[in-house]
């Protein structure tokens, strides 16, 4: 098993919230509880977490998580029991799901995610078939995975106001593992079968800054049931909106609220006695795959950017064109693997941690981001289905996970209040 080692020297604070996090577990556990009988889980979800030494915070959720493959095969029949659970909430009487992938056909790692997620599914007790938005998808197409095994994708119909495939299959659940960066399909519009995720957790519609709006709240619940500062646990954030990277409107906003935000990084830091040098991410507000992303320690860096970091900023992918970013605290990460800089990133099925992976960079520092081409992915060990243990020390494995799982979730809950927030359909 792979353990990371945690600067020492900054363990003190995180020590504390750990300690503190562990001695209110039933209370924790019961809060979490009474949050879902209120709220929808989403179907599943992974959470990029962040841990300083001073500080233990989320600083992406994603609703269509794409590394199953890089999950301790261990813990399957966690993910089992989860997908048992969220599909039955849903469709207590499903067979069959119809699971709808990206079109990264020559992405053998994606596709090798797309082969463990059929997996966690048949053994869940569902016939799995994979339908397909790729328009180069006319026929039934096997693909070769990373690892040797294959997927096999076929071309989706709509008859009436269900999706099925060409022989007539036609299943209760619709499962997205797309993010639709592109737009929404008009295939899902007014669909009678159940949509998961829903379509406006797709990047056409979703924003970040919606997000850490309901972490926000979230976060200050439980650092009161804590007793805790939720900076602690929360990393500040703001949106720039009405920008233009290749015509460089909005430089000057920008600049400004970095230099607003490292002021505010400032201030707390002082109050704990950090002494590391603040920094904030800017990326944009919609998108994934680590895509639009800066680092910076001073708005100033944002004016004028040259060619080459303005053509960076300004898509992301599949083309979506970046007019507003978050403008994020940055959170260091004092964790390694192997020396690299590691962030660990939790995945959930239904409102259950399933397990979770190091996601490493050897050529990245511990104030950039580490989802870019060079990273390795390290399975995290949840020990015992990530329960803590109560007679060892707060920072040992199971409990440090046990603490990355309890942030998770948070995120995830932040995640089902954004989801009910945006709902188009959701009663004014």
């Amino acid at each position: 098993m792979t353990v990371p080692h945690l600067a020492t020297a900054l363990k003190g604070p995180l020590l504390e919230l750990e300690r503190r996090i562990l001695a209110a577990q039933p209370n924790i556990e019961h809060w979490f509880r009474s949050q879902w009988h209120v709220h929808a889980t989403p179907f599943y979800g992974s959470v990029d977490l962040r841990n300083s030494g001073f500080k233990l915070a989320p600083v992406d959720m994603n609703l269509f998580p794409g590394g199953f493959n890089n999950l301790n095969s261990d813990f399957t029949p966690l993910a089992v029991q989860a997908a048992m659970s969220a599909v039955e909430k849903v469709c207590p009487e499903a067979k069959s799901v119809l699971l709808i992938p990206e079109n990264h056909t020559r992405n053998t790692f994606y596709l090798q995610n797309v082969a463990a997620l059929v997996h966690i599914l048949e053994q869940a007790g569902l016939k799995v078939r994979l339908g397909s938005l790729n328009p180069e998808i006319t026929e039934i197409t096997t693909l070769a995975t990373a690892n040797g095994d294959s997927v096999t994708l076929e071309p989706i119909e709509r008859r009436g106001n269900r999706l099925v495939l060409a022989d007539g299959f036609n299943p209760c659940v619709v499962l997205l593992n797309n993010d639709m960066s592109a737009g929404i399909p008009e295939l899902f519009k007014g669909l009678e079968q159940t949509l998961l995720p829903p379509w406006h957790a797709g990047w056409a519609v979703r924003r970040k800054t919606n997000h850490f709006a309901a972490y926000d709240k979230v976060a200050a619940e439980f650092a009161q049931l804590l007793s805790i500062d939720p900076w602690l646990i929360n990393p500040y954030f703001t949106q720039v909106s009405g920008l233009d990277f290749h015509s460089r409107q909005g430089e000057e906003e920008m600049a400004r609220a970095v230099d607003e935000m490292l002021a505010k990084i400032r201030a707390k830091y002082a109050e704990y006695g950090i002494e590391q040098e603040p920094f904030v991410i800017v990326k944009a507000d919609a998108g994934t795959y680590g895509m639009g992303v800066m680092s910076v320690k001073s708005g100033e860096e944002l004016i004028g950017l040259n060619r080459k970091a303005r053509n960076k900023m300004a898509v992301v992918k599949e083309g979506l064109e970046v007019s507003e970013v978050i403008v994020q605290e940055g959170v260091y990460t004092f964790e390694t693997v192997n020396e690299a800089v590691a962030e660990p990133v939790v995945y959930m099925l239904d409102r259950f941690v399933i397990g979770g992976f190091y996601r490493v960079h050897t050529g990245r520092g511990v104030d950039e981001n580490l989802n870019a081409p060079g990273m390795h992915f390290v399975p995290l060990s949840f020990e015992s289905a990530c329960l803590p243990d109560k007679k060892g020390t707060p920072d040992c494995p199971p409990n440090r996970f046990y603490a990355y799982g309890v942030i998770a979730r948070l995120a995830l809950l932040a995640a089902s209040l954004e989801l009910e927030a945006t709902d188009p359909d959701a009663e004014a």
